[in-house]
């Protein structure tokens, strides 16, 4: 694999122009001529040319920022003051696989309180595709698609080294691309808090992944455990108080996965994931810092239904073309293809699709084979080395495996199409700069980076979100 330092890349800075109207909102952006540029593993850049990702990122995927409330200003309120912390500080919780919506599902008081004295989106929270878990929570990390951050799937080769592979427990830096939260934290001299949170134990930079303030991963770990070691923090002295705490959560992807989102034991995981918010709001109060505290809640992905009948089979394409099990680096809700050296990728594609479409593969209607670089450009995933020659998108619960081993068992799973609304996941926020009670509309999670460096009065690190988007969000100081 080329070395991350050697490859440019381009990243586009979006703008946004944050208007309130009482009718039609029109969104607005404009160039920025000499964008910074940021170490990736791209191999052929000319396809990313700061007009393109400019325009598909902006006019594609982001919505116009505007308040729902037409009567309400930014500008007339201003921002709370802080009395007894000396620096802002920012915790954000991640609930993987919390579906948007999913906290109307039961009482949730405490989600509900933050929502009602703090800001949300509407319709929640977009995630970058593939829709899978790691590359989303490194996306919220860094504000980078994944083609830039490096972590293209949850678990996935170096073409150029096929025996080596990425996994969740992989931390060497290699595959850690850009600058992370933490460590932006970190080269600004303060203290950050990394709680199992994907690349937090990956030593880069300025950041150390110190004991005290970045345990090693323990899917064990009580989730009020978490959450008390975060409040014990603030028992440190002022200096030494982590300003940023990221804090991973494993639910209610892991119900999600075995039952599907509409089942009773999504509604327990859900009502117990309130619960450790109110864990922390108890802590936060009883130390008198709630209201100096800005909490963010969100997840990475949503989840969707599967089940048996809604299964693609590749052998079912033998008539047209074998597709070798050593070619598949990845099934499931994403398909990716790597052929070996000779072999024509483009004609793989043709004689995939041929046969998908024939009406005689089962299900084959619900998968589409595309040469990477001919992938619709709103999904950002192309222009990586790392990411395989030919990708599949299949439809929204629907699953492909190489063939039929087994009857397959009614679940769910995620990692489909990004604009799903079944892939969306929420976003609440409440704190000194966010107005209370107020909703604004979607946005895509690359837009966190930057919101939190923000809030810190931090110079963030170049990315793919937009420049304007907090001053669309955030009360002034």
């Amino acid at each position: 694999m080329a070395s991350p330092s050697s490859i440019p890349i381009m990243l586009a800075h979006q703008e946004y122009n944050y208007e309130e109207t009482d009718h039609e909102e029109t969104p607005t952006t404009s160039l920025i001529s000499k964008p910074p540029s940021l170490s990736s593993p791209l191999k052929n850049p000319k396809s990313l040319t700061l007009f393109s990702l400019i325009v598909v990122s902006s006019l594609s995927i982001f919505l116009a920022f505007r308040l729902i409330s037409p009567s309400f200003s930014l500008s007339s309120v201003k921002a709370r003051s802080l009395s007894k912390l000396p620096h802002p500080v920012v915790i954000i919780l991640s609930f993987d696989g919390f579906r948007f919506g999913y906290n109307l599902k039961t009482s949730t008081p405490n989600i509900g309180r933050l929502i009602a004295e703090g800001t949300s989106a509407d319709e929640g929270l977009i995630p970058v595709f593939p829709t899978l878990t790691f590359p989303n929570h490194y996306s919220i990390a860094t504000g980078l698609f994944p083609p830039y951050h490096g972590i293209i799937n949850n678990y996935f080769p170096d073409l150029e080294n096929p025996t080596d592979w990425f996994s969740a427990s992989n931390h060497d830096p290699k595959w850690w691309l850009g600058e992370p939260l933490w460590q932006t934290v970190a080269r600004n001299g303060f203290n950050a808090a990394g709680y199992f949170w994907a690349g937090t134990e990956v030593k880069k930079g300025a950041w150390t992944c110190p004991p005290k303030f970045c345990p090693k991963y323990n899917s064990s770990t009580p989730f009020f455990k978490r959450v008390d070691d975060i409040l014990e923090y603030f028992n440190l002295p002022d200096k030494e108080i982590p300003i940023l705490s990221m804090v991973y959560f494993e639910d209610p992807d892991r119900e999600g996965h075995i039952y599907g989102p509409d089942h009773p034991e999504i509604t327990k995981a859900v009502a117990n994931m309130d619960s450790v918010v109110g864990r922390l709001i108890t802590g936060l109060e009883k130390r008198g810092i709630f209201e100096e505290v800005t909490i963010i809640l969100l997840g990475d992905h949503g989840m969707a239904g599967i089940c048996d009948k809604k299964y693609v089979f590749l052998n079912e394409l033998a008539p047209w073309i074998q597709i070798e099990d050593n070619w598949i680096n990845s099934a499931g809700t994403l398909l990716t293809i790597q052929p070996p050296s000779g072999v024509s990728s483009a004609e793989i594609v043709q004689k995939m699709n041929e046969g998908l479409s024939s009406g005689k593969v089962g299900n084959g209607d619900m998968l589409r084979v595309y040469l990477k670089e001919d992938l619709p450009e709103r999904f950002h995933y192309a222009e990586s080395n790392r990411i395989p020659a030919i990708v599949g998108l299949v439809e929204e619960g629907y699953t492909v495996e190489s063939k039929r081993e087994k009857t397959y068992e009614c679940g769910g799973s995620h990692g489909y199409d990004n604009l799903l609304f079944s892939m969306r996941t929420f976003f609440v926020a409440h704190g000194p700069r966010f107005a209370k009670g107020k909703k604004i509309h979607s946005f895509q999670n690359i837009e966190v980076y930057n919101l939190v460096t923000a809030i810190l009065g931090l110079k963030g690190a170049p990315n793919n979100g937009s420049i304007s988007f907090p001053n669309s969000v955030l009360l002034k100081k």
